[in-house]
């Protein structure tokens, strides 16, 4: 028998409040159905029986709901036969929810029609008929019959559909806690997915990718066993996001070399044109998105569609591969073969031949679609194999101690989905050879072979946020067999452990914008995230919940532009400390097993990049670096000139941030401290934390210039955002560890951003050239 201390408080009252309903309307129903016409009571016919309808789908679902909860506290295993029962009692309760979702809106709309069928009765003559409820003293029972529904209506609205606290149930067990939200996450998961076309996720009984993602989000959101709720977790963050700015900089630190710079401004609209579909064309054009995306589908001109090349996935009138083509500006003959997939871990790519450029460049696409996501969503480590690494270990162009330490340190760990996205894509792109000196016969032997059309070509793999992840990981399967080959990955998730992240620096190079968040996403960055905003939270005298909610609101409402002028002046200081090479104040460092190979090898890359920043570029093989080539005005080049001069750059006030990491969780015995206690730490670490994984190669952020620029009243925000000045440094790898909570973590990964932060930087170099050459001349 369930008790009534369970039930919330506001279910109780609205399950009232519907009994009432439903006995006052069938009184006034019986006290005059021979009197007046049908038209007259069938609104309150409607009301009361809909009234009786939800007091009954309210005991239902409560029921359902303690049969639910009753199950996992008994049965803690997670055999097959158990998980069954499970998610076969929260399908029933999330069934008789969305029922209880359904009834709601129709009580809303009887509701409605009763007052518009009263109002009318009342305000015309009826001498037809004689209806008992036409005299003046019971016009009061129907005006608070009318009063009271009208009241139930917009109240249920509000309530939500749980009847029974969950935490009468679980209190504060955490793993009752993961229980149900893994399976909360796995039927929303799957009902999205179904409403989205994917009606394969919705009948399969087995555990698969989607429950594994399921389990993870669960596992992220059990604060819950804490006592603190969803608004006050968001209330947390808003709280670390306004304690205050920091005060380190960048001044010492190393600038990153030209060449690089210039390759990766090049290159980035391959891996922007590879997003295909309409995503960011909502960010671009938000309005007219799907007019624009249309568009670039080549919609309005089918009759180019025989001479457009045929991608596995693409639609009928090939308009995956007008739009790559479109955006990027070449012929039809230049994209030689690509992928537009909505599978999980298979990646979408574009494989461009250059000839004028004698390069071979390879993009793969980010997220964009909802098995993207799964992608992204499978972020548990996994072990690396041999293949994996195939490029560090049987490649004769690295360095023997650099060798010696990634074969030394194993195991290494991954990603686990842009580890198999990977592993994937290399079948696809090179085959299946049987050794790692053996021919292949994949597109790219077809294309880079001996005697081949492609002989000798420069091979550049590119890629944005995810996919550049899957880039770096194809890089490390396919160096040995391409000296020429070069990844570069724009904002990419973390997916390496810190022994390979360093080793593949030769080859790999990760470019940061600003604080996005894709960066420093990983499972050990979340928990730590989550434990720093609780603790924040629980220390935190005046946390009321009118100051919850204030917050909450202004976390999710960050995205305006000028929510405070008179800080838009301060936004450079935010740049001098916020993203900073090494956080030794405020982020913990990973102490983890292979800190003593990691050492090492860090050595090493640090020789290469010193070699790098101080060496001749003119044996550097950059087919994209060159001035001749980029100042020109030949056909050929206008590869490289700026097909996005009219797009629209959005950004917003930067300079409230800060490291929610410096705050350090006290010992105490409260539900808090306790939950803490379970967050991996990196100055502590146990044998069951995750392993941490880093951004892969050597890593540029880009930053705003600490710079303040001279404005008046006068000057327009259009006009600050033309003044702004970037720059690129040499950062550590280590300081993207940790999510920095700030107003532009979102918007910061935005592709275009970071495009039009290259493009400055290069302008300004260029400019400054100009100034110093006179005066060395």
């Amino acid at each position: 028998m369930m008790s009534m201390r369970r039930v919330r408080w506001m279910s109780l009252l609205v399950g009232l409040w519907n009994v009432g309903v439903a006995l006052m309307g069938a009184f006034l129903i019986l006290l005059t159905f021979r009197l007046c016409h049908a038209s007259f009571l069938l609104p309150f016919v409607l009301v009361s029986f809909a009234a009786l309808l939800r007091v009954l789908l309210m005991i239902l679902t409560a029921s359902a709901q303690q049969a639910a909860a009753t199950l996992i506290l008994q049965h803690s295993s997670s055999d097959l036969l158990i998980r069954l029962r499970r998610r076969a009692m929260y399908k029933k309760w999330l069934c008789l929810s969305r029922c209880s979702a359904v009834l709601i809106v129709l009580q809303f709309l009887s509701a409605a029609y009763l007052v518009l069928t009263s109002s009318h009765h009342f305000s015309t003559s009826h001498s037809n008929h004689h209806c008992l409820l036409e005299s003046k003293w019971n016009h009061t029972p129907v005006s608070i019959f009318i009063i009271l529904v009208s009241s139930v209506a917009v109240l249920q609205c509000f309530t939500g559909s749980d009847i029974i606290k969950w935490r009468s149930f679980y209190e504060t067990h955490d793993h009752a806690w993961k229980c149900h939200y893994s399976e909360v996450f796995d039927h929303g998961i799957r009902e999205t997915l179904c409403c989205l076309g994917r009606l394969q996720y919705l009948t399969t009984s087995e555990e698969d990718e989607v429950y594994s993602v399921a389990r993870l989000l669960a596992d992220l959101v059990a604060y819950r066993a804490s006592g603190t709720g969803h608004m006050e977790l968001l209330a947390a963050l808003a709280l670390l996001q306004s304690h205050g700015n920091s005060t380190e900089s960048y001044e010492e630190s190393m600038e990153a070399p030209e060449m690089k710079i210039r390759e990766a401004e090049a290159l980035h609209k391959f891996a922007e044109a590879a997003y295909t579909g309409p995503l960011l064309d909502v960010g671009r054009n938000p309005f007219v998105f799907p007019c624009a995306w249309l568009y670039r589908q080549g919609i309005l001109s089918p009759w180019t569609r025989n001479r457009r090349p045929v991608l596995d996935g693409d639609n009928w009138w090939r308009g995956h591969a007008a739009a790559f083509l479109k955006y990027v500006n070449l012929p039809p003959e230049a994209l030689r073969h690509g992928r537009v997939s909505q599978v999980k871990c298979e990646a979408a790519y574009f494989i461009v031949v250059l000839h004028q450029l004698q390069s071979v460049v390879i993009a793969i696409r980010g997220t964009e679609t909802p098995e993207d996501l799964i992608t992204d969503g499978l972020c548990k480590e996994c072990t690396l194999s041999v293949d994996d690494l195939a490029g560090l270990i049987n490649c004769n162009y690295i360095h023997s101690n650099i060798k010696k330490n990634v074969t030394s340190s194993f195991p290494h760990y991954g990603h686990s989905g842009i580890v198999e996205a990977a592993r994937e894509l290399f079948m696809q792109i090179e085959g299946n050879p049987e050794g790692p000196d053996s021919e292949s016969y994949g597109l790219l032997s077809k294309l880079l072979g001996f005697g081949c059309e492609c002989f000798g070509y420069n091979v550049r793999i590119v890629g944005h946020s995810l996919g550049g992840a899957i880039a770096a990981l194809l890089g490390l399967q396919l160096y040995n067999r391409y000296p020429n080959l070069h990844v570069y990955s724009y904002g990419p998730l973390p997916c390496l452990d810190l022994v390979v992240a360093n080793a593949c620096s030769e080859f790999v190079t990760s470019i940061i914008f600003g604080n996005e968040f894709s960066s420093r996403l990983s499972i050990g960055s979340i928990m730590r995230l989550r434990a720093a905003a609780i603790t924040s939270l629980s220390q935190d005298p005046k946390a009321d919940s009118a100051m919850i909610f204030k917050l909450a609101h202004r976390f999710l409402d960050v995205s305006k532009y000028q929510r405070n002028k008179s800080k838009a002046e301060d936004e450079s200081e935010y740049h001098s400390g916020a993203i900073q090479e090494d956080l030794n104040h405020q982020i913990r460092r990973s102490q983890c097993e292979t800190d003593n190979k990691a050492g090492s090898i860090e050595q090493e890359v640090q020789a290469i990049r010193k070699d790098l920043v101080t060496a001749d570029y003119g044996e550097y093989m950059n087919p994209f670096g060159s001035e001749d080539c980029l100042n020109n005005e030949h056909e050929q080049c206008s590869l490289w000139s700026d097909t996005r001069a009219r797009d629209h750059i959005i950004e917003i006030d930067n300079a409230e941030f800060t490291n929610p990491f410096a705050i350090d969780a006290h010992s105490n015995h409260d539900p808090v401290s306790q939950f803490i206690d379970t967050v991996p730490n990196s100055e502590n670490p146990s044998a069951d934390d995750p392993p941490e994984l880093y951004l892969p190669g050597f890593v540029i952020h880009v930053v705003l210039e600490k710079k303040r620029p001279q404005t008046d009243l006068k000057t327009s925000w259009r006009m600050l955002e033309r003044g702004k000045c970037y720059r690129a440094y040499i950062a550590n790898r280590e300081s993207f560890k940790d999510i920095i909570v700030s107003p532009s973590m979102f918007l910061d990964h935005l592709p275009w951003r970071c495009h039009d932060a290259l493009q400055k930087i290069l302008k300004a170099q260029t400019a400054k050239d100009q100034v110093t050459e006179p005066h060395i001349i």
